[in-house]
């Protein structure tokens, strides 16, 4: 059988499709997408329900001239395979291949990189911007699901372009389910304009009857705009995005090529912002992701007859289930707990402390700032808000953390979970700055586990404290450790001894404590004893136990899953030149300063020498 797909190198192959061939490529896109994520694993159900309409984008506009901006990337797998990178597919995700998000260095279509939500609309004006001072004439187009819709970015960009009045295309991809149910009043507008009368035609008819009232119809309908407005106003609540400046078409089926070949035509012929809304199914043409299109968001390698993962059974528990059945158990005895996710409650494992204390959970959609601002003013009246976040997204709210939490030194637990290296998502999403812009708020207390069990100790000792704490842990199972029952409280800045011995001592923190103990093993076996600390802190540092290293070793190895530029190893380096201890040699293993690309954890953690094997290599080296 022949395939329409092996024929397109380039979007300009589709130039001449006929309607009936673009719904057959886009049906043979969805297949071609479903066999290879089953084997990489990514983002399947969001890039399922887009198929369509990147079809239809493609036969309408001419990219690269014209530029086509994909907000956050999930939605992005169509695109790359249209675009030149088909035979390349089976690499996406892995080490050495084609990358999970739009990336501009990968591909001239990728006219903007991304990874974190809400930021398409903010690039897509300024290239339009760009192209006007330019005198350019090519078209702008942005695609932004309803989720990302809820960022608060996406709405100051709203309304600079409506402002702006510059030509430029927003597509509002709405297919009702982002990675966890979408809140907030943006949501339940959206849901009223799904279900609204077509505004459009009320609007036409109305006209029509006006015009047709003898002599005065044509003045009547100059002089009754406010008619109209009222009638767009009933029809379609809010009339936000018409507000806002933008044209607003829709909402309509965002899987009816025919559909959205006529509308996308007749916007490029239009001016001024527009807005498209399309309602998308996602997961569409794959049943289970249909069936469980959060499941399938974002999933590992899969049967694809079942739709179940193929992932080996373990016993052991992940760091985010561990926190989230401490967190449970905390909030039983103190009803001033209360949790806070930005659009992740499943990611998070915060949905089940939502089965348990409904009115105590709070989720603010993709709103980072909000989120750490609203923990602010919950504490500040007596509350215990913990606030769980995926480190890289973290970032995005280091404002709000640094002015409203640490400067008035507010009761904030801040959880950041899948920090450290997290994989196949590279770059955008690896949790590898934290350490170097937190640490040096004020007030700010920073620690991080290294086991499950520290983990459940060190959230209850969170909770206890008055003051603003970070807890960062990883991605993934623990290490199989018997989990206390109790909580019992660790010592505010108070590092652990594991091992004692030789004149080279090892301080690890959180996960690369269990990589220093595998590296001193290795040292023992070539007859070199060595001390192995568990630092649990990374700020306050346990001064007096790195006062006693320092003067009793010849070598202090810090070891880090975070930059170096910064990180632990340098707070440790700038404690021991402040008490002028700079006889110890201190070897630092961590993150050089490029950003990390994609790739398993434990391919990562080889390349950049952070497993046992290798940092036990660098100190033989080093100590030579």
């Amino acid at each position: 059988m022949n395939h329409i797909l092996d024929t397109i190198d380039t979007p300009d192959a589709l130039k001449n499709l006929s309607l009936g061939e673009l719904k057959k490529l886009a049906q043979e896109l969805r297949g071609f997408i479903i066999q290879n994520v089953a084997k990489t694993g990514g983002h399947l159900a969001p890039s399922l329900g887009v198929v369509d309409l990147t079809v239809a984008l493609y036969k309408v506009f001419n990219c690269p001239s014209d530029k086509i901006v994909w907000d956050v990337g999930h939605q992005a797998y169509a695109h790359k395979i249209l675009t030149g990178r088909r035979d390349a597919f089976h690499t996406l995700r892995q080490s050495g291949g084609i990358t999970g998000f739009p990336n501009r260095s990968e591909s001239k279509y990728d006219s903007f990189g991304v990874g974190h939500s809400s930021t398409s609309i903010s690039a897509a004006l300024g290239m339009a911007i760009a192209r006007d001072l330019d005198h350019k004439k090519n078209h702008v187009i942005t695609v932004i699901g309803d989720g990302a819709l809820t960022g608060g970015e996406a709405f100051e960009a709203l309304n600079h372009a409506g402002d702006l009045g510059k030509d430029l295309i927003v597509i509002l991809n709405d297919n009702e389910m982002s990675i966890d149910r979408n809140v907030g009043a943006m949501s339940e507008y959206l849901s009223k304009m799904r279900t609204a009368p077509k505004y459009n035609k009320a609007k036409k008819d109305l006209e029509g009857l006006l015009r047709r009232i003898p002599a005065i119809g044509d003045t009547v309908l100059k002089t009754a705009e406010h008619i109209k407005d009222s009638v767009r106003f009933f029809l379609v609540p809010g009339g936000l995005f018409e507000e806002m400046g933008f044209t607003y078409v829709g909402p309509i089926d965002g899987n009816n090529m025919e559909i959205l070949l006529e509308v996308l035509e007749q916007a490029k012929k239009m001016h001024g912002p527009i807005l498209i809304h399309t309602l998308t199914k996602k997961g569409k043409g794959y049943l289970p992701a249909e069936i469980e299109p959060d499941k399938f968001h974002g999933i590992g390698k899969f049967d694809i007859a079942s739709g179940e993962p193929n992932k080996a059974a373990t016993n052991i528990p992940s760091y985010t289930s561990v926190f989230s059945k401490a967190l449970i158990e905390l909030a039983q005895t103190n009803e001033d707990i209360v949790a806070i996710t930005a659009a992740m409650p499943s990611g998070t494992g915060l949905k089940k402390f939502g089965e348990f204390y409904p009115t105590r959970l709070f989720d603010v959609g993709i709103a980072e700032q909000h989120a750490i601002t609203l923990a602010a003013g919950l504490a500040s009246q007596g509350k215990k808000p913990v606030v769980v976040l995926y480190s890289t997204f973290a970032q995005r709210a280091y404002d709000q953390i640094l002015h409203d939490v640490c400067l008035q030194n507010l009761p904030v637990v801040l959880g950041l979970d899948r920090a450290g290296l997290v994989g196949e998502d590279g770059p955008t999403h690896h949790g590898v700055f934290d350490y170097s812009y937190l640490r040096h708020m004020p007030n700010l207390t920073i620690m991080a586990p290294k086991d499950e069990n520290e983990l459940r100790q060190m959230l209850g000792t969170a909770i206890a404290m008055e003051g603003p704490v970070v807890l960062r842990y990883p991605r993934g199972c623990g290490l199989g450790v018997p989990i206390e029952a109790d909580f019992s409280g660790i010592p505010i800045g108070k590092a652990e001894q594991i091992r004692s011995g030789g004149k080279i001592a090892f301080v690890g923190i959180g996960s690369m404590v269990d990589v220093c103990v595998k590296a001193s093993d290795l040292l023992r076996a070539d007859g070199v004893e060595s001390t192995v600390i568990n630092a649990r802190f990374v700020k306050p540092l346990d001064h007096i136990l790195l006062q006693q290293l320092a003067r009793q070793m010849d070598v202090i190895v810090t070891v880090e899953d975070n930059v170096l530029a910064g990180g632990f190893g340098s707070a440790i380096l700038e404690l021991l030149n402040e008490d002028q201890l700079n006889d110890v040699k201190v070897l630092r293993c961590g993150l050089p300063d490029h950003f990390i690309e994609q790739g398993s954890r434990n391919e990562l953690l080889e390349k950049y020498n952070l497993t046992g094997e290798t940092i036990a290599a660098m100190v033989r080296n080093f100590i030579q």
